[in-house]
């Protein structure tokens, strides 16, 4: 229990709520021993209304990106103060405001925050409407708030400028773990192999989303200020964990024909599943060493399994005839090396721990790193192309902006005590996700009952005001922290900080209880049948356009693996972007699968034909990473006439599926081209190729041999994972 709440208290979610409510209390505390409360309250509702845009990144797009949304939230308090009292033009004005706040999103993460803020901001500037120069006092507190909230924020940078990268690093190694100890689980006889798949995929979109914050704050660092040994350090740790999933992902092995062929000698599967097993555990235990600060030392030794694999080999070949082991030690040795190749990344990352001097192994690495970072821009274009209802933010921004003011409208006209708390309910709930919205309704509805009740429970036995105050702090803290975690305790803890804020402030708090429930209720039902009635999103409409961007960036994947192969030389970027573009979008497909789950029953159109295509895609991008993964680790052949024949007709097939989901006309010749070489004719051409002017009995030539067997190999199985994709595809746009 100890170790958890340190772990907890240690994480970023609480670091992020501690900064919140640090710069909410202070100026509360301050001001109140000033007999100034409401000067004190204002400001912390500009820290309040700031937080949300502090999302992790450069310190340069930090400061910028948060000085943004004070001086907005404050200009929006000001505004609606000001229009306020005109009706024939507040409710266009409070229209288009909501409308262009929420439009903003189409800019990224940290334009979603800054929206999100803005939002909040108009919500509860209904709280407190003022009149003359109060209005631009009201104004100018909550941007001294939003100033005091970066000033807060930049402290806590400055005294641990690298424990966020530390954490989502640590973090990282846990996934990526947790992704091999998955394969680990697939040599299980018997295993649920497609449930082991299906947590794979989900685990992807998982560490999609932390690689890409660790880009973001790493590499950009990197630029904007200088690369520090600590920075040099994380970058290494970083770019190994993307190999260790790359080549975790292109060793696949057929384990039904294993288990068939090694019935008979169990042991030396059970000894390379522990070996599994224990690169899982290793990293494992790297992730815990990095999050707690503590000297990394290995239970585990990788080496001695490596060797005790090895010997497991030797012991099988011995035991077996000579003609029919061949075939098993090739299996066997290609998982050796699949095994050592691991090792040695893990061992670079131990490294990274344990050394100061890290040249070597970054060595051409962190080269051309800002190519894989998203542009900071913000083009007028972006905006006005998502001006159309194929945009699922525009249709995001008409749903919330007309059930917000209808929201506002039932407050007003209705006796509902605060409107505020209505649409403020209605911002935090609607989501572009009809899953997300369902879900956080009815948390959001639990956590509001659960709370004003514990609460109301504790304000009937305790009428000490600085215990309250302290009670409200605890769960203002707390509120935060979980916000990401868990929304259902989040809303349960915040409800409670409000209530004891006005338990605090004004005597008919029995009254404020069944308000806030009421209200919350209110906004909940609002976002809930807005969601689902007005210009619903539905994931069906999206996912053909995922699958596309998939099939479209496997197919640029599979470009430059023919490019690298035919050039040979040092791998290029533009490799490892279409290498990263296509973990990405897979990532992407997955994530639409998953929220199209969780919609309707009606809605869930042709769900089994959807999995089938992402199952299809992740398959064909494990085999272009296998064959990517050996082109880069072996001395390869120069590239055969077979292999650019197979490629061009790959390439061909995922063009008919892009074509199809794109609705268009096939050309006739198109449809028709097909590949009349086949495994054998393939190994025959490239062996006939391979013996013009060699030596047959050499060791060369059979290494030879075996490239053009495992290179075919991995060929031949693109082709058929290519051709179902077209199948598959054909079948989705019929029914």
């Amino acid at each position: 229990m100890l170790q958890k709440t340190k772990k907890f208290i240690d994480s970023i979610y609480f670091t992020n709520a501690l900064k919140v409510t640090v710069a909410a209390v202070i100026p509360v505390v301050l001001f109140s021993l000033l007999g100034e409360f409401r000067i004190g309250f204002t400001i912390a509702l500009g820290a309040f209304f700031t937080y949300p845009s502090d999302i992790p990144s450069s310190l340069k797009h930090k400061v910028n990106g948060v000085l943004f949304t004070a001086f907005l939230v404050s200009f929006i308090n000001l505004a609606i103060n000001i229009i306020f009292p005109y009706n024939w033009i507040f409710y266009p004005f409070l229209a288009l405001l909501i409308f262009m706040l929420s439009m903003i999103s189409v800019y990224g993460h940290r334009a979603t925050m800054t929206s999100f803020s803005g939002l909040i901001s108009i919500s509860l500037a209904f709280s407190n409407i003022n009149e003359g120069w109060a209005m631009v006092e009201h104004a100018g507190l909550i941007l001294a708030g939003g100033l005091f909230y970066l000033l807060i924020s930049l402290i806590f940078y400055y005294v641990r400028p690298n424990r966020y990268i530390e954490l989502q690093i640590g973090e990282c190694i846990k996934l990526t773990a947790k992704y091999l100890k998955l394969r680990g689980d697939l040599w299980t006889v018997k295993a649920d192999r497609k449930l082991i798949i299906e947590k794979q995929l989900h685990l992807q979109v998982e560490l999609n989303t932390i690689h890409e914050n660790i880009r973001e704050v790493l590499i950009r660092s990197s630029i904007t200020t200088g690369s520090s040994n600590q920075n040099r350090k994380m970058l290494l740790v970083f770019i190994s964990l993307v190999e260790i999933l790359e080549l975790a992902l292109s060793t696949s092995f057929d384990h039904n024909k294993l288990h068939q062929k090694f019935d008979d000698h169990p042991k030396v599967l059970l000894t390379y599943q522990n070996l599994a097993y224990n690169l899982a555990a290793n990293l494992k235990q790297l992730s815990k060493s990095l999050k707690n600060r503590k000297i990394y030392s290995s239970k585990y030794d990788l080496i001695n399994d490596l060797a005790s694999l090895n010997h497991a080999i030797t012991d099988y070949e011995s035991q077996v005839e000579r003609n029919s082991a061949s075939e098993g030690v090739l299996m066997l040795t290609t998982m050796l090396q699949y095994a050592e190749k691991q090792v040695e990344k893990i061992n670079i990352i131990s490294r990274a721990f344990t050394q100061k001097s890290l040249t070597e192994d970054l060595k051409g690495k962190d080269k051309d790193l800002e190519k894989f970072l998203a542009p900071h821009y913000y083009p007028l274009s972006t905006l006005t192309q998502n001006f159309s209802f194929s945009s699922a933010i525009f249709r995001h921004s008409l749903r919330l902006t007309i059930t917000l003011l209808f929201g506002f409208i039932i407050g007003v006209f209705l006796p509902f005590q605060n409107v505020y708390w209505i649409l403020l309910t209605i911002i935090v709930i609607l989501r572009p996700s009809y899953g997300l919205t369902k879900e956080r309704s009815f948390q959001r509805m639990i956590g509001t009952i659960i709370g004003g009740l514990i609460a109301f429970g504790i304000l009937y036995f305790v009428h000490d005001n600085r215990i309250t105050s302290v009670l409200a702090i605890l769960c203002m803290l707390l509120g935060f922290s979980f916000t990401q975690i868990n929304y259902k305790v989040s809303a349960t803890f915040i409800t409670m900080y409000v209530v004891f804020i006005y338990g605090i402030l004004t005597p008919n708090i029995s009254d404020l209880v069944q308000y806030r429930i009421l209200d919350t209720l209110v906004g909940a039902v609002l976002a809930f049948v807005a969601n689902h009635f007005l210009f619903p999103t539905w994931e069906f409409l999206n996912a053909p356009i995922h699958l596309k961007k998939s099939i479209a960036a496997n197919q640029e994947y599979l470009k430059e693996i023919a490019l690298f192969y035919n050039k040979k030389g040092t791998i290029p970027t533009a490799y490892r972007l279409a290498r990263k573009n296509a973990f990405i979008e897979i990532g992407n497909l997955m994530a639409s699968y998953q929220r199209m789950s969780q919609e309707p029953k009606s809605k869930q159109k042709q769900l089994p034909q959807i999995y089938k295509l992402v199952v299809l895609n992740h398959s064909l991008l494990s085999s272009l990473a296998s064959l990517g993964t050996y082109i880069q680790s072996h001395k390869t052949t120069t590239a055969s006439k077979a292999f650019n024949i197979v490629v061009e007709t790959v390439e061909s097939n995922l063009e008919i599926a892009i074509t199809i989901l794109d609705e268009k006309d096939l050309d006739d010749n198109f449809i028709k081209k097909d590949l009349a070489l086949h495994f054998t004719a393939l190994k025959d051409i490239r062996e006939r190729e391979l013996k013009e002017g060699e030596d047959t009995n050499t060791e060369d030539f059979k290494l030879k041999l075996q490239e053009a067997q495992l290179v075919i190999e991995q060929l031949v199985w693109l082709i058929n994972l290519s051709e179902n994709i077209v199948k598959a595809t054909k079948t989705l746009k019929t029914n």
